[in-house]
């Protein structure tokens, strides 16, 4: 190697090292609060899945006594027929909310697409507002909107002909989906009107120029180009599925067909919380979070199959 080649080489090694302190410098406070916010909580509870506390022969006066007891605590929580039961509300929720949210999402992201520009921003902003509210507020919001005697929607719905009680075993599971379907559906559609609006115009305009219509265009062209963007919004609708717990807890407070452990979530918070077995709380948490993990590694891999082909 030449004295002058040499010199740029280590000039660039150089360069290079700095570059990667600098950016370590950067990244350190991130990796700092991810480990102290995500890493260390996590490993905590599995920790503490792991223990129990328990009295010593009869209980009086002894104090508690923390114990081992391995995977106890699991076989508890996947023994209790509660908590197997929320699994199978939220199976469920997620059967009619995906759907849903899904296609009503992909629908008005078409609509907007092919909107004059004009109206775009409007419309845009009317649909994300729904998710600017807090989730509390919105369902205190349906609360007041499924309420007989106080609310507008019950009262014209009954001027029809039509008797509802939205809080009844049977429909207060689809009531939860209409206030997530609210919410949610306006993040959706700017995830994949994003996604729409970055495909390269030569080839829409390739398909227009053969003869597609818009429908054609839109099934044809459009879907199979955005196919990432609709995995990425599946993926986060599965998850926020699975952590269903702000509607189902404040409709408790006016439907006696919401009990304290209707979810998963709510059962874990039931036992730390009213039970005070926090031991089974961390137990519950775990499993929800390795079916959480389980279902996002699918979703994953099929929307990266799909990508590929």
């Amino acid at each position: 190697m030449k004295p002058a080649a040499r010199v740029r080489s280590r000039a660039r090694h150089r360069d290079l090292g700095g570059g990667g302190r600098t950016a370590a410098l950067f990244l350190a406070p991130f990796f700092a609060l991810f480990l102290l916010t995500m890493i260390g909580p996590v490993i905590y509870s599995l920790g503490l899945s792991l223990f129990a506390t328990k009295k010593s022969g009869l209980g009086f006066g002894s104090s508690p006594e923390v114990v081992f007891v391995g995977i106890e605590n699991f076989v508890a929580v996947l023994s209790s027929e509660s908590f197997l039961a929320g699994f199978a509300r939220v199976a469920i929720y997620a059967l009619l909310y995906l759907p849903t949210m899904i296609g009503g999402a992909l629908v008005l992201s078409l609509l907007l697409d092919t909107a004059a520009a004009l109206f775009k921003r409007a419309f845009q902003l009317l649909l994300f507002l729904p998710h600017a509210v807090p989730g509390v507020i919105a369902a205190l919001i349906w609360v007041y909107l499924y309420t007989p005697g106080v609310s507008p929607l019950v009262r014209a719905l009954e001027s029809g002909g039509i008797s509802v009680n939205f809080f009844s075993a049977e429909l207060v599971l689809p009531a939860m989906v209409n206030i997530a379907v609210w919410e949610w559906t306006g993040f959706n559609v700017i995830v994949i009107f994003t996604a729409l609006q970055a495909l390269p115009r030569e080839v829409i305009e390739a398909a227009r120029v053969d003869g597609a219509g818009p429908f054609r265009t839109a099934l044809s062209i459009k879907l199979p180009l955005i196919a990432p963007a609709i995995g990425v919004a599946l993926l986060f609708t599965s998850i926020g599925a699975l952590q269903l717990f702000t509607e189902p807890a404040i409709l408790a407070t006016a439907s006696r067909a919401v009990t304290p452990t209707y979810v998963p979530n709510m059962w874990a918070y039931d036992a730390a919380f009213n039970r005070l077995d926090l031991n089974q709380a961390a137990a519950a948490s775990i499993i929800i979070a390795v079916v959480a993990g389980v279902v996002s590694y699918f979703i994953t891999r099929i929307n990266t199959k799909g990508g590929r082909a």
